[in-house]
């Protein structure tokens, strides 16, 4: 009998991820973290009334896609080409202090007689592959906070987004050369050919596409939402791929897609349409679905002192490095703040990594609780000290309420289209 569990599932996440919103707004934090605070809460962490199941998951997955496709349409380029060369060094510290910080830590507590763990692999490799983990930023929250509180496009911002993608593909780069080195079957020169070739695939793609919007809006002004579907398709064929053939992160292909397409004609409407798919479904699953994965083990003593330890240096490290990066770029001793502050969550992506080396035996499945605490703590930290560096002085005007006012100001804006595009359909008829 078809199940239709999944109903009741939904509605669950969508009440109380937006309840706990308003909480967490009321304290003057993200809404975001009310979103992470409901998934944990409902989940087998707590009170265990939902579970991750498979739709829920590739809700999610489309959710974090939608969520970075949209970060791209409202991306300004011209901002984020003048911080390319500072997101690069920013992503470059941001990689490799976290790394030698997590390699430390590691170091000191993985010894015989200590962590007593299982890992199959010399003790060199799963001291390296721990700092590896720590390299690891998941930019969907940031990126969440940054629109909810208006200030995406921000210096700091464009910065924040730059040096997370690049960190994506530094983080690809170095799990690729710890796994090689316990892999034979993993070829490094092959992963950087098909890092370059997706950026290839990026130009290529990029120039068609305006070609195809250029020819294909003469024709069809009278009726923008065609325009819509045509840039959601475009969005998953790039997310697709570039995971697909190209080992890179889908939501990396699905940035690089918004940007794309914001280049291109009627990126406002196509921006606000899915900027109201984001908020009333897409984004709230995927919150809640990192916090339905946490499920803690049992830890002996010393494997809860190691997880301090290493939550310690996972928030330092990554607002060192970031900071650091930033200051060496120029930037205000308060955006440097930022920056770091923005660069901490590890979320999905650390869970990720931390699989695959489960798998190939360079990480004890002891060690696996510590990893899964490093990501709710940095995760649910991240937004409210993003949020605490962007405070406005005394007198200034709020932001607190921004997304509701931004979804009104669309939905005025979409009706006002509408009267144009009816009243121009008239006049030609």
């Amino acid at each position: 009998m078809e199940s239709y569990r999944y109903l009741l599932d939904l509605a669950l996440i969508l009440l109380t991820t937006k309840v706990f919103g308003l909480l967490t707004r009321r304290i003057s934090l993200p809404q975001v973290v009310g979103a992470l605070l409901a998934g944990l809460l409902l989940g087998p962490a707590c009170l265990g009334v939902l579970h991750q199941t498979e739709f829920i998951y590739q809700v999610s997955e489309i959710g974090v896609i939608v969520l970075m496709f949209c970060a791209g349409l409202e991306t300004d380029i011209d901002e984020l080409k003048k911080s390319g060369k500072a997101s690069f060094i920013i992503a470059l510290l941001g990689v490799l202090i976290p790394l030698l910080g997590g390699l430390g830590v590691a170091a000191y507590f993985n010894q015989p007689g200590m962590l007593e763990t299982t890992a199959n692999s010399s003790l060199i490799l799963q001291n390296v592959f721990i700092g590896v983990i720590l390299t690891a930023t998941s930019v969907s929250i940031s990126v969440e906070t940054l629109k909810e509180m208006g200030k995406l496009n921000t210096r700091a911002g464009n910065a924040i987004l730059g040096a997370a993608i690049i960190d994506d593909i530094l983080g690809i780069i170095a799990l690729t050369v710890i796994t090689s080195l316990a892999d034979s079957s993993v070829n490094v020169w092959l992963v950087f050919g098909k890092i370059l070739g997706f950026f290839v695939f990026i130009g290529v793609g990029g120039y068609l596409i305006h070609i195809l919007f250029q020819k294909w809006v003469k024709g069809y002004e009278r009726d923008l939402r065609r325009f819509v579907i045509l840039a959601f398709v475009i969005c998953l064929l790039f997310s697709y791929c570039a995971e697909e053939f190209f080992g890179v992160a889908d939501i990396t292909g699905a940035f690089f897609a918004g940007l794309i397409i914001t280049k291109t004609t009627h990126t406002n409407y196509i921006a606000r349409r899915f900027g109201i798919l984001s908020y009333i479904f897409l984004s709230p699953v995927f919150f809640a679905n990192i916090g339905l994965q946490v499920e803690l083990p049992k830890m002996s003593t010393m494997i809860v002192v190691f997880a301090v330890a290493l939550v310690i240096v996972a928030v330092l490290t990554k607002i060192v490095g970031c900071g650091l990066g930033a200051k060496m770029c120029h930037y205000s001793n308060q955006d440097c703040v930022r920056i770091g502050m923005g660069m901490i969550s590890r979320g999905e992506v650390a869970l990720i990594v931390a699989a695959k080396g489960n798998a190939l035996g360079l990480m004890a499945p002891e060690l696996l609780g510590p990893v899964v605490i490093v990501v709710v703590i940095t995760t649910i930290i991240s937004p409210i000290l993003l949020k605490l560096t962007f405070r406005e002085k005394k007198g200034a005007v709020q932001e607190h309420d921004y997304v509701e006012t931004e979804l009104i100001k669309q939905v005025q804006s979409f009706e006002d289209e509408e009267r144009q595009e009816k009243s121009r359909f008239i006049k030609n008829k």
